[in-house]
Order: C-alpha cells, then sequence, then structure tokens
C-alpha cells in the first residue's frame, strides 16, 4: 500500500463541510516539529500537507495547524498522548475515545489503550491505517 494512493482514495471520499479546515503549509509542519521536537514521519508530512483537511466518516486525524481546537490539534495531542504514556519516540496522530493511534519512527501504526495503559504496534502503515480504519472503518458498514 502507497500514501499517494491513500490520500488519493481518501480525497475521492471528502464530504463537504460547512467550514472547511485549511491545509498546513511546510512552515506549519516545520512549526509543530519544532515545537514538539520531532520530525514527522515522511507519510505523515505528506499526508499533512495534502488530506489532513478530509472530512468523512469517524475519524479526525490531528491536524498541524496552529489556533486549532484542542481536540483536532496535533501539537497539543501529541503532547497529552505523551503524558498518558504513548512513547515519547512516537507521535499521535488520532484519537479514539482517550486512546490513541500512533506512528513509530518507523513508519508503522501502534495504538495506545488508556484501560490498560499499554500500547502494541503493528506492520500496518498510515496509508493501510487510511484504508483499513477510516475508508473501510467497520462502523460505517451497513451490515
Amino acid at each position: 500500500m502507497d500514501i499517494a494512493d491513500a490520500i488519493a482514495a481518501l480525497l475521492d471520499c471528502n464530504e463537504p463541510a460547512p467550514k472547511p479546515l485549511r491545509l498546513p503549509t511546510e512552515s506549519d509542519v516545520r512549526a509543530v516539529e519544532t515545537e514538539l521536537g520531532v520530525v514527522l514521519h515522511p507519510d505523515f508530512r505528506r499526508f499533512q500537507l495534502e488530506a489532513s483537511n478530509v472530512c468523512f466518516g469517524i475519524r479526525e486525524p490531528f491536524v498541524a495547524l496552529p489556533d486549532l481546537m484542542p481536540y483536532l490539534s496535533l501539537a497539543a495531542n501529541a503532547k497529552e498522548a505523551w503524558a498518558a504514556g504513548v512513547p515519547r519516540n512516537c507521535i499521535a496522530f488520532c484519537g479514539d475515545n482517550g486512546n490513541y493511534f500512533f506512528l513509530d519512527p518507523f513508519g508503522c501504526v501502534g495504538y495506545f489503550d488508556h484501560d490498560s495503559n499499554s500500547h502494541s504496534v503493528s506492520k500496518q502503515t498510515l496509508a493501510d491505517w487510511i484504508f483499513e480504519e477510516w475508508i473501510n472503518d467497520p462502523a460505517l458498514s451497513d451490515d
């Protein structure tokens, strides 16, 4: 699975929103990296710059924009996730009822469960996650 294909598919799913978010700029992304002391994985950086304003389904990944409402702010949520127990070398990219999906330094998706205060990392990439957990989310199924 390729991030370009995942972004293209996600953009096809985009639903109109009354006040859509703008996409972050390179400057916005660099500012968040500086604030957090991290370098975003290239796939996540590309997602931020090309598709982080997509409105679709129940997932709302965090966005690297300044002055964004806290529940969507990448910087605010990354700090909150680290405080909750997400490993410091990982970056939370989407919340899930107090839990977090995160990317490790190698671009693998992990999941932090606040109830058990534990995390696991899979072999799933961000592109895989976009398809499997967002576009094809079982919660959106009519079955």
